[in-house]
């Protein structure tokens, strides 16, 4: 059943890239359905819009590969709490982005930079919302990552509170994981396929070290955990006792590193029990998802596929269109 999943959306991402006029009511939700292939292109508002966002990135990516994870991670915060509407990018005391999960969130200053030169080029019509989905798109790509389809029309959300991020803790159960998943329209597959983001990038110990040291409050550490990666691991976070103590910051694929790039050795380390953090080494404890982390490390090519439609599914949680919100002409505040 699952492999016939993986093969399905292997097919619907092929179909989408050959024929998105006609695939997009085929295998998009409602949500997708509301947005247009090349929106601004179609209602020849900003022509080169999307053009203008590849080229920022590439000048960006070229400085700094780090802008990959970071805005990977920045579309994620948005699009799993109230939508895929820019209210992350939001300033405010009491705005998402200041919320204890969105701790270390970053590429703020990417979006306000490639913000500022659409609005040289087409003042008042390119969505923040839009320039994430495309900039986090591109920045991937770069790393190693399809170059997936991103349907365009989104506008910005008016509000923004810290009191609905509901993001799980990265210790959360497979079940929990799949409860949240799916409260946003999305299935075992598009889970197993996500969490794959964590390809690259990086973490803070604190996240990890009931892993490392008080596995479910046992005061052990993790009985799966591949003991060579135990030990190394908590060479890298030793235990919190002290009161303002460092919170370093540990690759979440060693295997990528500071290299930063897309790959499935993600998957292989699931496998082997070295996954750095708790709710990536669960999809070995399911046999939906230990099947697909099997099928990913043996395929590259089938996980790249898989991530293009899972992504594009991701880019149209809630989205607002038509006259729903606004086009913001700074990403950090309402008009």
């Amino acid at each position: 059943m699952v492999m016939k999943k993986i093969f399905l959306a292997v097919v619907a991402i092929g179909t989408l890239s050959l024929f998105p006029g006609t695939a997009e009511a085929a295998v998009m939700g409602p949500s997708m359905q509301k947005l247009t292939w090349h929106f601004y292109k179609v209602y020849n508002t900003c022509e080169n819009a999307e053009n203008f966002v590849r080229h920022q990135v590439e000048i960006l990516y070229k400085n700094d590969t780090t802008i990959a994870p970071k805005l990977l991670r920045l579309l994620y915060s948005d699009c799993f709490v109230t939508g895929c509407d820019a209210s992350v990018l939001l300033e405010g005391p009491n705005s998402e982005r200041n919320a204890p999960q969105n701790r270390g969130l970053g590429a703020f200053v990417i979006i306000d930079k490639i913000k500022k030169v659409l609005e040289q080029r087409c003042p008042g019509v390119v969505s923040c919302a839009d320039i994430l989905n495309l900039a986090a798109r591109d920045a991937v790509h770069l790393a190693g990552a399809p170059s997936y389809p991103v349907f365009t029309g989104r506008r910005d959300g008016l509000t923004s509170d810290k009191q609905t991020v509901d993001l799980p803790s990265p210790s959360i159960s497979w079940d929990a994981s799949m409860a949240y998943f799916k409260s946003r329209g999305l299935n075992v597959l598009d889970m197993a396929t996500l969490l794959g983001s964590h390809s690259m990038g990086r973490t803070h110990c604190s996240y990890i070290v009931d892993r490392l040291y008080n596995f479910n409050k046992t005061g052990k550490p993790s009985p799966t955990m591949n003991k060579t990666f135990l030990s190394e691991m908590a060479n890298k976070c030793p235990p919190r006792t002290k009161k303002g103590q460092t919170d370093p910051l540990v690759y979440l694929n060693p295997d990528s590193g500071s290299n930063h790039s897309f790959t499935s050795s993600f998957y292989t380390r699931v496998l082997a029990n070295k996954s750095v953090l708790e709710v990536d080494q669960q999809l070995l404890y399911n046999e939906d998802t230990k099947q697909i982390s099997e099928e990913f490390s043996a395929s590259f090519e089938d996980f790249r596929k898989s991530f293009a439609l899972s992504m594009s599914k991701m880019g149209s949680i809630n989205v607002l269109t038509k006259n729903e919100g606004e086009i913001r002409r700074d990403c950090r505040r309402r008009n």
